[in-house]
């Protein structure tokens, strides 16, 4: 697998999916190009990305990738741990997930952001959607990585993915790179060679192995995202990171890998 562009994504999952969001930052190596840089929305690049407006353009990305496939590493969850299915009576795989989220989710709507839906589904079934305590495999297996639902403190992804998942499901739809993508491990644990890719990435697994140069902490994480694989792909680990049969600190079992084909899991965490 040799990947022509890698983009790396500091989301961000505040206001609402309309809004320019300082910490939601896009970093990127491109092709020859000898360093990372950082990738400003085109329209104006004195303004900063929305939700939409990174879908929008990694849609364009995706369906003109004429100097080859890409892969774009993105810090929040594409899924939610095994007993969140349980619960809402989800059948164990992606699509229906994706199907019964997005249903309840519309945090890709202007009107809606997280705590509005949030609030609105308590109020309508009076216990919340999640417990804080479920964690995926993937979180289990790893250090400091919080909760899909554990909101409101230091280094919590939950609102990032509440915001992300519904603008996942919109680039697995999209008619011009619907059945181009590779979404990592759902579609499978080896992508196909040439298939451009989509993962979970954890930035606190590299960050520290770069001095930080950038003005916010959001910024030089993305940078790492791209740093880390693209030096990945350099060395040939990257491969490795893709196939459990080749990790050397996470061991899964059969069961654990099915598992993780549902919940998703953390490129990198090997």
């Amino acid at each position: 697998m040799t990947f022509r562009t890698i983009v790396g994504i500091d989301y961000s999952g505040a206001g609402h999916c309309c809004a320019g969001l300082s910490g939601l930052r896009v970093y990127s190596l491109q092709g020859s190009a000898s360093s990372v840089k950082e990738v400003r929305p085109e329209l104006d690049a004195r303004k900063h990305w929305s939700r939409q407006s990174l879908a929008f353009w990694l849609a364009e990305v995706l369906a003109n990738n004429k100097n080859g496939p890409v892969l774009i590493g993105i810090d929040h969850a594409l899924s939610f741990p095994a007993e969140y299915f349980a619960l809402h009576g989800v059948p164990l795989n992606w699509h229906s997930f994706l199907e019964h989220f997005c249903k309840y989710w519309p945090t890709d709507q202007r009107d809606h952001t997280v705590k509005s839906v949030f609030e609105s589904l308590k109020s309508e079934f009076g216990t919340p959607h999640g417990n804080a305590r479920w964690r995926r495999l993937a979180e289990q297996k790893s250090k400091g990585a919080k909760s899909v639902f554990h909101f409101g403190v230091p280094g919590a992804v939950a609102s990032s993915t509440h915001a992300g998942i519904p603008w996942i499901q919109y680039l697995r739809n999209h008619p011009k790179i619907s059945g181009q993508m590779h979404f990592w491990p759902f579609d499978g644990w080896i992508p196909k060679v040439g298939c451009s890719v989509i993962a979970e990435v954890y930035p606190s697994l590299w960050s520290k192995r770069w001095e930080r140069k950038t003005p916010t902490q959001d910024q030089h994480d993305a940078f790492a995202i791209v740093e880390a694989l693209s030096e990945a792909q350099l060395t040939g680990e990257l491969s490795q990171m893709f196939d459990p049969e080749h990790w050397s600190q996470v061991h899964l079992n059969d069961y654990e890998k099915m598992l993780a084909r549902v919940e998703g899991w953390i490129l990198g965490l090997k």
